[in-house]
C-alpha cells in the first residue's frame, strides 16, 4: 500500500515538474503526462498501480466529470449568444458525419466488417473537453468569441452523441436481436433529456444551497464537487448523459452570483488538472506494452483521414448555415482535439468482450497521440496565421472579490504600472478615472505609500484599488501594458482611431471622407456592421468600407459599442 502511494505521488510530482517543458518544446502538457505513464509501464512499474480496464474506465469517468464541471463553470453565458446553435449542431450531426466518414475509412484501412469500422469511427469521433479546455487556457489564447464559444460548447456537449452511437453499435454486434430505429431514437432522447434536466436542476439547486448555507470557506468548493458528482452519478444511473448534466450544472453555477465563486474556481482548476494528470497517467500505464502499437501505420493513416478529411467536412457541412467565415471553419476543423474520451470509449468493446476488442484502444491511443502532437502543438501558431487571435485583454495582476454585501460586487485589484507609459513620473490629478473606485495605497520598492492625488507615480509602482468588477478592464488599460506580439498591439489590430459605434455614417463620411451606401447616412456604425455581417457580431469582426476597415472593438451584450478604424 505504501509502495503504491509512493509510486503514485512520485509520478504526479514528476509530471508536474515536467509541465514547464510544454511551453518550451511546444507540446501539450497532457502528452507529457501520458508519456510518464507509458514510461513507468514500460519499465515494469505498472503493477504497482491497478491500471486494468475496469479501474481505468472508472477513473476515466470520474476524471472527465470533474473536468467538465470545471470547464462548465468557466463558460460564460454570453458565449451562448454566438456559439450555442452551431456548437450543438456540430456536437450532434457533426459527430455522426465524422464517425461515418472515419468508419468507412477504417473498413478499408483495417480490413474490417462495416459495423466494426463504424464503431472505430464513432469512438474517435468526439473532441475532448479536457484537451480543448486545457490547451486554450494553458496557451493563454484570446480567440474570436465566435470560434472559442463554438469549440468550448461543442467539446463539452458532444460526448452524449458519441456514447449513444457507441452503445448502439455495440448492441448491434453483441445482441442476437439488435435494437431497432425506435429503440435507438428513444435512447438518444433519454440521454439528452435526462442530461439536460439533471444539469439545470443540479445547477440551480447547488446555487441555492451555496446562498442558503453559511459554511467554512474550504467547504464551498467541496460542496460543488460533491453536488456535481452526485448529479453525474444519478443521471447516469437513470440512463441519461451524466457528462452533459455535470457540464450544464457547471455552466449555470459559473454564471450565478454565489458565495466564494473565486475560491471555488481556483480549487476546481487544481482538481481539473489533478483529474487530467491521473487520467493520462492511468491511460499511459494501461497502454504501455509494445504490442499495443502493432497497428501504428494503420492508426496514423486513419488519424490523417480524421484530421484532414472527416473533421473538415463535418465542420463545413454543419457551420456554413451559420455564416462562419472560411478561416473560422478551418481553425475549428484543426482544433478538433482528441484526448481521454476516445480512449475511455475504446474500453467499451474490451468490457463487452467482442472480437478484435484489443484493436479499439490501440487505434484510439495512436489517434489521440497524433492529435495532441500535430494539432495541439500548432494551436497558437494556426490561430495567429488565420488572424483569429485577439490582442490580450488587460487585467489586474491580482484581484480578490470583497463579499461585504449581498448586492455589491466589488473587488480589490492590484495593478503594476508599466515603464513605457509612466516615464517620466506623473500624478493622476488630470487623468479621468472610472467612477465608483477608491485608490487605497501605492507600493514602491517594498515601501507602502499613503495615497493622495498629488503622488507622482512611476513605472514599477503598484496600486491597490477597490471598485466594481466591471472597472478592471478600463483600469488595466490605464495602468498596465499587455503588448507582446507586434501584430496584436491594439493600435495595429484595431487601428489608430477608436469610435463610438452610435456615430452616424454621415459623420464618419465628414471626418474621413469615406463613401457610404445610398440612403444610409443616418444609419449608425453599429447597425451598418451588424447588417453587413452574416451572423451575430463579436469583437474582432471586420467590415471594409472603401479605403477604411471598421473593426468591432467592444461589445455590450448584443450591441456593438466601440469600433476601431484602420486606414488601408
Amino acid at each position: 500500500m505504501i509502495l503504491t502511494l509512493l509510486f503514485v505521488a512520485a509520478m504526479l510530482m514528476i509530471s508536474i515538474l515536467l509541465s514547464p517543458l510544454s511551453n518550451r518544446i511546444g507540446l501539450p502538457v497532457l502528452l507529457l503526462f501520458l508519456g510518464v505513464g507509458m514510461l513507468a509501464g514500460q519499465n515494469g512499474f505498472g503493477h504497482l498501480l491497478p491500471a486494468d480496464t475496469e479501474t481505468t474506465f472508472m477513473v476515466g469517468h470520474l476524471a472527465l466529470a470533474i473536468i467538465l464541471l470545471d470547464g462548465g463553470m468557466r463558460t460564460r453565458a454570453e458565449t451562448f449568444r454566438v456559439g450555442l446553435k452551431p456548437a450543438l449542431t456540430l456536437a450532434t450531426l457533426g459527430v455522426v458525419i465524422t464517425a461515418g466518414i472515419t468508419g468507412l475509412a477504417a473498413v478499408w484501412i483495417l480490413d474490417l466488417p462495416l459495423i466494426y469500422g463504424l464503431l472505430i469511427g464513432t469512438i474517435i469521433s468526439s473532441t475532448d473537453a479536457a484537451a480543448v479546455f486545457a490547451l486554450l487556457q494553458n496557451r493563454g489564447l484570446r480567440l474570436n468569441q465566435r470560434v472559442s464559444a463554438t469549440l468550448e460548447i461543442e467539446s463539452g456537449s458532444n460526448d452524449p452523441m458519441a456514447i449513444f452511437l457507441t452503445i448502439v453499435l455495440l448492441e448491434l454486434i453483441v445482441q442476437q436481436t439488435p435494437p431497432n430505429a425506435l429503440d435507438a431514437a428513444w435512447l438518444l432522447f433519454k440521454q439528452l433529456t435526462l442530461g439536460g434536466l439533471g444539469g439545470v436542476l443540479g445547477g440551480f439547486l447547488t446555487a441555492w444551497l451555496l446562498k442558503r448555507f453559511v459554511l467554512i470557506d474550504a467547504f464551498y468548493p467541496l460542496l460543488v464537487t460533491a453536488a456535481g458528482l452526485t448529479m453525474f452519478s444519478a443521471v447516469t444511473l437513470l440512463d441519461g448523459s451524466g457528462f452533459l448534466a455535470i457540464y450544464l450544472m457547471g455552466v449555470i453555477l459559473g454564471n450565478r452570483q454565489v458565495r466564494r465563486m473565486e475560491d471555488i474556481l481556483q480549487v476546481h482548476d487544481g482538481l481539473a488538472w489533478l483529474a487530467q494528470l491521473c487520467l493520462f497517467l492511468m491511460l499511459g500505464l494501461l497502454l504501455a506494452p509494445n504490442e499495443k502499437l502493432d497497428h501504428i501505420y494503420e492508426g496514423i493513416l486513419l488519424g490523417a483521414v480524421l484530421i484532414l478529411v472527416a473533421r473538415p467536412i463535418a465542420v463545413a457541412l454543419t457551420l456554413w448555415p451559420f455564416g462562419f467565415r472560411f478561416k473560422e471553419q478551418l481553425f475549428i476543423s484543426w482544433v478538433g482535439l482528441r484526448g481521454a474520451v476516445p480512449i475511455v470509449l475504446a474500453l467499451f468493446p474490451l468490457m463487452a468482450n467482442i472480437d478484435n476488442a484489443h484493436l479499439f484502444p490501440t487505434i484510439a491511443f495512436i489517434v489521440v497521440i497524433m492529435s495532441l502532437v500535430v494539432q495541439g502543438s500548432t494551436l497558437a501558431s494556426s490561430a495567429r496565421w488565420l488572424k483569429l487571435e485577439l490582442p490580450a485583454k488587460p487585467k489586474a495582476m491580482q484581484h480578490m472579490p470583497l463579499e461585504w454585501s449581498e448586492h455589491g460586487h466589488h473587488q480589490l485589484m492590484i495593478f503594476e504600472l508599466d515603464g513605457e507609459h509612466w516615464t517620466p513620473a506623473r500624478s493622476l490629478r488630470r487623468i479621468r478615472l472610472p467612477e465608483h473606485i477608491v485608490i487605497c495605497a501605492a507600493l514602491r520598492d517594498e515601501k507602502l505609500l499613503p495615497w493622495d492625488m498629488d503622488l507622482e507615480l512611476q513605472g514599477g509602482d503598484r496600486l491597490a484599488i477597490i471598485g466594481p468588477a466591471e472597472t478592471e478592464a478600463a483600469l488595466a488599460r490605464l495602468f498596465s501594458s499587455t503588448d507582446s506580439i507586434p501584430a496584436l498591439r491594439e493600435n495595429v489590430f484595431f487601428g489608430l482611431f477608436e469610435l463610438d459605434a452610435a456615430i452616424a455614417l454621415k459623420d464618419l463620411q465628414a471626418s474621413f471622407g469615406v463613401t457610404i451606401p445610398d440612403n444610409s447616412a443616418d444609419q449608425s456604425i453599429a447597425d451598418f456592421i451588424s447588417k453587413a455581417l452574416p451572423n451575430a457580431p463579436v469583437v474582432g469582426d471586420r467590415v471594409k468600407m472603401g479605403p477604411v476597415t471598421l473593426v468591432v472593438k467592444a461589445m455590450q451584450g448584443d450591441q456593438i459599442v466601440r469600433v476601431g478604424l484602420k486606414i488601408s
